[in-house]
């Protein structure tokens, strides 16, 4: 039976009805209101709350023009600025900066950069406890009187007088004399005389004392000013015997004192140098010290030998050392000096992770000395972090080439070096010294003086180290008249009696350069240092070359001087930053932004990383 319509409109109808009603009757009901509109209440509630807001109140906002009286209204504010646009704003408020002040500003930034990524060197374990010394070592070493009462006026005067410059706390004076002023053993005197050291050179007048007293030391010297007696001999000989006297070394113990050098030749020559001054004492009825030479390519069982009955000093290159102390064959627990032998030339080949290794193995406070002819300002404040109340010494500008050499530049085409080098070699009696940049150079070199008649040996890191052992002793006692060799031979190595050092091609970096031209020239004697340069040397290194040339007032050549230097206001810069030449490799010719010395750590930071990420080996080598 069907319905009639009008019940059918009623029953649709019924519930549209009683929603309205359901509505009238809720108070509490409100439309929904969407996210951002939300979100643009909230914002404007925060910025109502602040103080600032408060005293400045803003205009109502429009009424809303929906018809609902229960709804929020809607809201409308000001967005904040862009940061672009605030950056472009202050920017532009900001002062005009000239072209130095921008260089100045820029230097600042890169040299924050790279002692922020730069780590303190010092042990994990007392950085993780926080410990801080703030007072030096105290030895059993005093000036005398006359010098403690020296008045500072007097003191000031004779560094002057000597150019020494230094900086630090407390700074002990200098002393002129070995015997009165330093207090040394008669047999060290004695050996001295032997050697035909009489009164000591600028850097000794300073930097013994500093030693000796305990402090912890920057020192900066030219090549060959007898950096070697000041840092590590005379004061490491003196804290060996005032150790053993007071309680004899047993066996297993040791050392008291460490030297690390970059190289294997230089460890040996430091090595012999210390043996020298010890004899002396041994004869004499002091207690005997016992050295360790402890380098690679040695058979490790004779320096096993030496450990064994107990050390005191211990001369080392960074991987021989690590390993021994890695296998607990040594410990340091009893070292309170160290000594780091060149110590810029350690940290750019790459031996500073090694060297941290090292120092987290020492349990206690040491004495820190550093040195080297090129000491560059980045090196020198990564080192007094780790330094107590240090003293630098400086005697000249770091990186400045030995005065008592003779310069000279050539130009040479690429392919008429070798025959140009035998005229060079007629310039002066031997024994000569020729520097290549790369080993293969140095085999055809050697090879080329051998069918000409000519008594050469031949050193490089592929020899091995009785080979090489070989050639620096043929070479030294005169047997043979020309060494020829990479900068393997450059750091710190003394050859008393070279007159004439051969660049067979300049280096890349003037830091390798000062160090080749440093082996003639020394301890008052004169040299001669002649380069061959071409274009395969770069705008840079040559722009170094021409300003070291000219500050140590030596002849420039043409090719050089046709150079133009792109740092026009080069002595304005250097005025108002303080800083003349490049803080990172000492170089004249440029600044820090274009140092190729930054360029090619740069570049072997990015090759390890790769290495890191795809891993070593055969797999690389087969991409």
């Amino acid at each position: 039976m069907l319905r009639p319509p009008e019940f059918l409109s009623v029953s649709i109808m019924a519930p549209a009805a009683a929603a309205v009603s359901v509505a009238d009757d809720e108070d509490d009901y409100q439309d929904y209101i969407p996210v951002s509109k939300r979100r643009a209440t909230d914002a404007l509630r925060f910025r109502l709350s602040k103080p600032a807001a408060a005293a400045a109140p803003l205009p109502p906002p429009p009424a809303s023009p929906t018809n609902n009286k229960h709804g929020p209204p809607r809201i409308f504010f000001e967005a904040p600025p862009l940061l672009l646009a605030t950056h472009a704003q202050l920017k532009h408020s900001a002062p005009e900066l000239t072209a130095t002040e921008r260089l100045i500003q820029q230097e600042k930034e890169l040299l924050e950069d790279l002692s922020s990524t730069a780590k303190p060197l010092l042990p994990v374990g007392q950085a993780a406890k926080g410990i801080t010394y703030t007072a030096p070592l105290r030895t059993g070493w005093k000036p005398p009187l006359r010098l403690r009462r020296m008045p500072r006026a007097d003191a000031d005067e004779l560094r002057r007088r000597w150019h020494i410059l230094v900086e630090g706390d407390d700074v002990p004076p200098p002393a002129r004399c070995f015997r009165d002023d330093l207090r040394l053993p008669e047999p060290v005197l004695r050996a001295l005389r032997d050697k035909g050291i009489v009164r000591p050179t600028p850097i000794q007048v300073q930097g013994l004392p500093v030693a000796l007293s305990g402090r912890d030391m920057i020192g900066v010297a030219f090549t060959g000013s007898g950096k070697t007696l000041v840092f590590f001999v005379l004061p490491l000989v003196m804290l060996a015997l005032q150790e053993e006297t007071l309680m004899p070394v047993v066996p297993g113990e040791g050392p008291f004192g460490m030297v690390i050098c970059p190289s294997r030749e230089l460890a040996k020559q430091t090595y012999d140098v210390i043996e020298t001054f010890l004899a002396p004492l041994t004869q004499a009825g002091f207690p005997e010290i016992r050295p360790l030479l402890c380098i690679g390519g040695v058979d490790v069982r004779t320096q096993l030998d030496v450990l064994n009955k107990g050390v005191h000093i211990v001369v080392a290159t960074p991987g021989r050392l690590k390993d021994l102390l890695a296998k607990k064959k040594m410990n340091l627990d009893n070292c309170r000096y160290l000594t780091l032998d060149e110590a810029d030339r350690l940290v750019d080949l790459g031996f500073e992770d090694d060297i941290r290794e090292v120092i987290d193995h020492l349990k206690s406070q040491r004495q820190t000395l550093l040195f080297s002819a090129t000491m560059p300002e980045k090196i020198q404040n990564f080192a007094k972090s780790a330094l107590v109340k240090p003293v630098t010494v400086n005697v000249g500008r770091a990186g400045a080439a030995n005065l008592d050499v003779i310069q000279e530049v050539e130009y040479v085409k690429e392919e008429a070096r070798i025959i140009y080098l035998l005229e060079c070699l007629q310039k002066t009696p031997p024994p000569v010294l020729i520097f290549c940049e790369n080993k293969t150079d140095v085999d055809y070199i050697h090879e080329y003086l051998l069918l000409k008649g000519v008594e050469a040996v031949a050193i490089h890191g592929g020899k091995d180290q009785e080979e090489r052992q070989n050639a620096i002793e043929f070479f030294k006692s005169g047997k043979k008249d020309v060494l020829v060799g990479t900068d393997v031979a450059s750091k710190g190595l003394d050859f008393p009696d070279i007159q004439h050092v051969i660049n067979y091609d300049m280096p890349a970096e003037i830091e390798n350069y000062v160090h080749r031209i440093g082996r003639t020239g020394r301890c008052g004697k004169t040299g001669v240092a002649t380069t061959f340069i071409n274009r395969n040397q770069t705008e840079t290194t040559l722009l170094d070359l021409k300003h070291l040339l000219k500050e140590a007032k030596q002849r420039i050549p043409p090719v050089l001087a046709e150079l133009v230097d792109p740092l026009a206001d080069a002595e304005a810069i250097a005025q108002e930053s303080g800083v003349k030449g490049c803080q990172t490799c000492g170089g004249l010719g440029h600044r820090i932004a274009d140092c190729p010395k930054r360029e090619r750590q740069n570049s072997m930071a990015m090759a390890a990383s790769r290495r890191d990420q795809y891993g070593g080996g055969g797999y690389r080598g087969e991409m």
